[in-house]
């Protein structure tokens, strides 16, 4: 029998605020134990919340970005459950009417064509605590420090039908969130997770399987990874004559399976109900456009004008515009090369840049190469004070943070590239006194052996000379 497969993404975006949700502790990621949780996050008696407007700025940024209808009366709920990192014995967090509307994004598909894909909605809640086991033998210890810290929970339509499709709409989402400065996308500190709902149905038919939620995964591969293993899982299970049930799976990254943790509540299992404690958000139309004035330009759009006013490929803009850093990095370096070379500044930025990056495992931000110095260089290669390939020289010199300015270390090398007409003469004439039996095969009409002259020209220069003109210097020269 043939499947389909179906997923949908709930994605957890930790809002970049430096204040939690719903009181004035700090969120700085790595401070002790329970060193940054007051009594408003854990629900002592007597406090109350309230609500960080910093927050709800970031999900209108959302909103908008996806082209989502905003709620503009929306309320906060009290999700009811037990559980050691959640103390207050409930999560606020939004139910029936969230501040995000249905929205959509398109992503990229392997065959470069594009896919919509519907977000449901994005609501704000409040982080709970963390369970850590591994350092406490035969018992867990509590940090109540991420209590209180103010999430965006990103729900997508169920329009995957593969892994790659996920991994694609969850990379797209990471790139939007960091484009519109509302979350760090730092994977490893859990600032951007996502939760997995999978299930699978024959070919053709129009409802839906019975699911299965794989809880924080955070890292791309791991969703990739995760959903076909459960893709498997059931498959192999309804064929075999069982039946899927809704439950919520963790995924074992080092065992490369998932295994069940609970079965799966329904919403009124959590026993929703407004929040006694918050009044309504309601959204004025200053405050959204306000939110709408201070927006970035976004990804398409970025991408859009690479290609109309740059002239660059779909390939290369959409490289470019994969993250913000990159983006800003490259019109940096076309500012500072002050030409219009757009694509040998694209592709010193795609090929060569991106090439270190990930030999040294850095990203863009962390380039020991400046985008000014980088500029710089591509100026020099520009009005020919040096070749390409030298050019390639000064970057080892840059990223080996043995020289910070261009034309000091053209200078002090001496690597300026050799134009003098005059002085090429002299070096051509001297390659092809030196090889009369190729001289005379390529007057003969062996003409691909003026690569071979061309060679030994630029080896005799040491590489300084200008590569273009000794081509049309060589051909004249070989021509009478």
């Amino acid at each position: 029998m043939e499947w389909e497969v179906v997923i949908g993404l709930e994605i957890h975006a930790q809002l970049a605020t430096k204040s939690k949700i719903f009181s004035s502790a700090a969120t700085t990621y790595g401070a002790a134990p329970n060193t940054q949780a007051c009594a408003v996050d854990i629900g002592l008696p007597g406090v109350l919340p309230v609500l960080n407007q910093e927050a709800v700025k970031m999900a209108i940024k959302f909103g908008l970005a996806i082209d989502a209808k905003l709620t503009e009366r929306s309320i906060f709920s009290r999700k009811n459950y037990f559980y050691p990192d959640s103390p207050k014995g409930y999560q606020i967090s939004q139910f029936e009417l969230p501040i995000v509307g249905t929205g959509q994004l398109a992503i990229e598909l392997e065959d470069g064509t594009e896919k919509i894909i519907g977000v449901t909605r994005a609501h704000l809640e409040e982080d709970a605590g963390k369970s850590m086991h591994e350092d406490f033998h035969g018992q867990t210890g509590i940090d109540l420090n991420r209590c209180g810290t103010p999430l965006l929970e990103i729900v997508s339509e169920p329009d995957m039908r593969s892994a790659k499709e996920a991994v694609a709409y969850m990379k797209k989402i990471h790139s939007l969130v960091r484009y519109i400065q509302i979350c760090d996308g730092n994977m490893q500190e859990g600032s951007f997770r996502c939760d997995a709902n999978v299930s699978v149905r024959p070919a053709g038919q129009k409802t839906l399987g019975t699911r299965s939620e794989l809880k924080n995964i955070n890292s791309f591969r791991n969703v990739e990874r995760a959903i076909n293993i459960e893709v498997e899982r059931q498959i192999e299970l309804i064929e075999d004559g069982g039946s899927v049930v809704q439950e919520t799976r963790l995924y074992d990254a080092d065992k490369n399976e998932t295994r069940s943790m609970r079965s799966k509540e329904e919403a009124n299992d959590y026993r929703y109900f407004p929040d006694p404690d918050l009044l309504p958000l309601v959204l004025d139309q200053k405050m959204i456009e306000e939110v709408r004035a201070s927006m970035p330009e976004l990804p398409k759009e970025k991408r859009d004008r690479f290609i109309a006013t740059l002239g660059l490929s779909l390939y290369d803009a959409s490289v470019l515009t994969s993250s913000r850093e990159m983006a800003d990095y490259f019109e940096a370096v076309l500012a500072s090369a002050n030409n219009n070379d757009s694509k040998s500044c694209a592709n010193w930025v795609t090929v060569e840049l991106s090439g270190a990056l990930n030999k040294a495992g850095l990203e863009i931000d962390q380039s020991p190469v400046t985008a000014e110095q980088l500029g710089g260089l591509l100026a020099r290669i520009s009005d020919n004070t040096i070749s390409g390939k030298i050019a390639k020289k000064i970057f080892e010199v840059l990223w080996a943070g043995e020289g910070d300015d261009v034309d000091s270390i053209i200078e002090d090398k001496g690597l300026r590239q050799v134009t003098d007409i005059n002085a090429l003469g002299t070096l051509i004439d001297e390659v092809i006194a030196n090889n009369p039996a190729q001289l005379e095969q390529y007057l003969a009409g062996k003409e691909q052996l003026l690569g071979f002259f061309v060679g030994q020209v630029m080896q005799a220069s040491k590489g300084k000379a200008n590569p273009a003109q000794v081509n049309d210097l060589l051909k004249a020269k070989l021509s009478r």
